[in-house]
C-alpha cells in the first residue's frame, strides 16, 4: 500500500510525471520510453523502477523486453487519499 508521502515522492520528478502521462496512452517498452527522452536507458529504467516500487506502474516481460503500463486504479486511489488528507474544505490564504 502506497502512502501519501511515497506517492508524492514518486511524482516529485518531472520525468516520472511525463512517463506516467505517456503510459496513460498505451503500454510501452523501455526502449519506447527512452526514445521519448534525451536520457540514457539506465536513467529511464531507474525512474520506471521507482514508479513500479510505489505501485504506480505494472510491468510484464515479453522475451527480452519489459513493457510498462500505468496502474490506473492505484493512481486514482493515491490521488483520492491525498485529496482526503489535504481536507479540501480548508482554504489556504497567502
Amino acid at each position: 500500500m502506497v502512502n501519501c508521502v511515497d506517492f508524492c515522492k514518486a511524482l516529485a520528478d518531472d520525468t516520472r510525471q511525463q512517463i506516467l502521462e505517456m503510459l496513460q496512452e498505451r503500454e510501452m517498452c523501455v526502449s519506447d520510453v527512452v526514445a521519448a527522452f534525451n536520457m540514457s536507458q539506465p536513467t529511464i529504467s531507474h525512474h520506471l523502477h521507482i514508479l513500479k516500487r510505489f505501485g504506480l506502474v505494472t510491468s510484464r516481460k515479453e522475451g527480452k523486453q519489459v513493457f510498462y503500463a500505468i496502474d490506473r486504479d492505484k493512481v486514482i486511489e493515491c490521488c483520492g487519499k491525498l485529496f482526503a488528507k489535504l481536507d479540501a474544505s480548508e482554504v489556504c490564504e497567502i
